[in-house]
């Protein structure tokens, strides 16, 4: 798999067909109802109570429908809100388009961008630090280091 497929797969833009990280046990699960549309958040709507606003602990999820929606995640990210954008509900150009601007918004206002899914990602203000769950809180002499 060349560079730039991996880098597109690793953003979600394009299909993973490497079958060399897949447990052959895993089986895919079932879809539930037909017709069933992705749960959208409006943008406009508040993103947090007024305690938390006060506090700056708040985080937007957007779901955006089309590059219109782009806007709305541009001014989260601009007033300093992380923002989860999730373009699972997108055509792959219009998701392209998104990562684009979003890739331009954290460049711009040296911010940074992390993939929580398949074509879902969490942009992070500057002065927002992203903790790993794994490596926090663990001792490297605790209970499971036995060496």
């Amino acid at each position: 798999m060349g560079s730039v497929r991996k880098a597109s797969a690793w953003l979600g833009l394009v299909e993973d067909n490497d079958e060399r990280y897949y447990d052959d046990e895993y089986a895919e699960g079932t879809e539930t109802g037909t017709g069933h549309q992705a749960w959208v958040t409006d943008p406009r709507v508040q993103v947090a109570a007024e305690a938390a606003e006060e506090q700056d602990r708040r985080i937007a999820t957007v779901t955006p429908d089309s590059f219109r929606d782009a806007r709305a995640i541009g001014e989260l990210f601009r007033d300093g809100v992380p923002v989860i954008v999730n373009l699972t509900a997108m055509d792959p150009a219009d998701a392209k388009r998104v990562v684009d601007f979003a890739a331009g918004l954290i460049f711009g206002l040296r911010g940074s961008i992390d993939r929580v899914a398949t074509r879902v990602f969490l942009l992070s203000p500057a002065d927002t630090q992203v903790v790993a769950g794994e490596a926090a809180g663990r001792k490297a002499d605790g209970f499971f280091n036995q060496s």
